[in-house]
């Protein structure tokens, strides 16, 4: 499924977490001399590492209301953070219930990192760009009637990189003290886990519903990269996503144009929750789904959807795009 930008404007508090947080990570240049001050650095790097992971949760993790996400400055308009994820998954055949799902996902976080020496001040922007890729196997086990319960196995990569060479030569210039992190630093992390889901289809010939409820757990843990930053998040994350597909009234190519309702919600447990100003998030969704299973393509249906999404100090839109096969 892929799904367009949703931009989310944030009250000026949860858009200066993101600015603290950056600022955190370096001390004003008087407040410790020599090995004091590469300690307390140490330090709060390794907190900003385990906070950069808490974000990959977010990506991590299969997830509909943060598949495409924009936090932004509200006075500015600015970004503080962009996420996007381009994902799905799919159950073989009835006769061999193999279900398979993966996600890639890429996000853009631009912390603030505060420098002062005397009366001066300066803010230094940093960038570090996400990505990741997650993938699961799992196995349809039916207990009634259109449900089934689907166990599933999950593991996930992902890599962190700063841009922030002349950041760091900056602050160099001005504590003589550098940050390795910040020259062309980088994160790599590997996770496991798995999610449980039930999983509902009520097809019809005049309406389709499909709910699906889920718990996802990934464990997230640094490897190689830089020395100065290691770090470990744990992605927890519960979803009910619901759908309704009906006629129109309508045909295109042949075969009836359906409206399409979605609703969801997420509810963040781990250690992403609260990080971004929020602990859930939720959806609204209607758009129009194109059937063309009548010709010989690889793709039988096209769903163009509009989504309201809603939470803790947080709203915006966004418009999807997705296809079945």
């Amino acid at each position: 499924m892929v799904n367009g930008m949703r931009n989310i404007t944030a009250p000026r508090a949860v858009s200066l977490l993101l600015a603290a947080a950056g600022a955190a990570l370096f001390p004003t240049a008087h407040a410790a001399p020599g090995d004091r001050l590469e300690a307390k650095v140490d330090n709060r790097l390794q907190q900003r590492a385990n906070g950069i992971l808490s974000l990959m949760a977010y990506s991590v993790v299969p997830d509909l209301t943060t598949s495409s996400l924009s936090i932004q400055e509200a006075e500015t308009g600015n970004p503080g953070i962009t996420m996007s994820q381009l994902g799905g998954g799919f159950t073989v055949s009835k006769s061999l219930p193999l279900y398979l799902e993966g996600a890639i996902a890429y996000s853009r976080y631009d912390p603030e990192f505060v420098v002062t020496q005397g009366a001066e001040t300066r803010v230094v922007p940093v960038k570090w760009n996400t990505v990741s890729a997650t993938g699961g196997i799992g196995w349809d086990f039916p207990i009634a009637d259109e449900l089934v319960l689907r166990p599933i196995a999950n593991f996930a990569l992902g890599y962190m990189a700063s841009d922030a060479s002349l950041a760091n030569w900056f602050v160099g210039q001005r504590t003589g003290y550098e940050l390795d992190f910040l020259n062309d630093g980088n994160l790599a992390a590997a996770g496991w886990g798995g999610s449980l889901m039930l999983d509902y289809e009520h097809y019809r010939p005049g309406y389709e519903i499909d709910v699906e409820l889920r718990y996802t757990y990934i464990r997230l843990e640094s490897i190689g990269g830089s020395e100065a930053v290691k770090g470990h998040a744990d992605a927890k994350t519960a979803n009910l996503w619901a759908r309704w597909r009906a006629p129109t009234g309508f045909t295109a190519l042949d075969r009836p144009l359906r409206y399409v309702l979605e609703v969801s919600h997420s509810q963040f447990l781990g250690s992403q929750a609260g990080i971004l100003g929020f602990d859930s998030l939720s959806t609204l969704g209607v758009g129009l789904e194109l059937d063309s299973s009548k010709y010989d393509i690889f793709v039988t249906r096209w769903r163009l959807v509009a989504r309201h999404v809603m939470g803790d100090n947080v709203s915006g839109m966004s418009l999807g795009f997705a296809v079945s096969f």
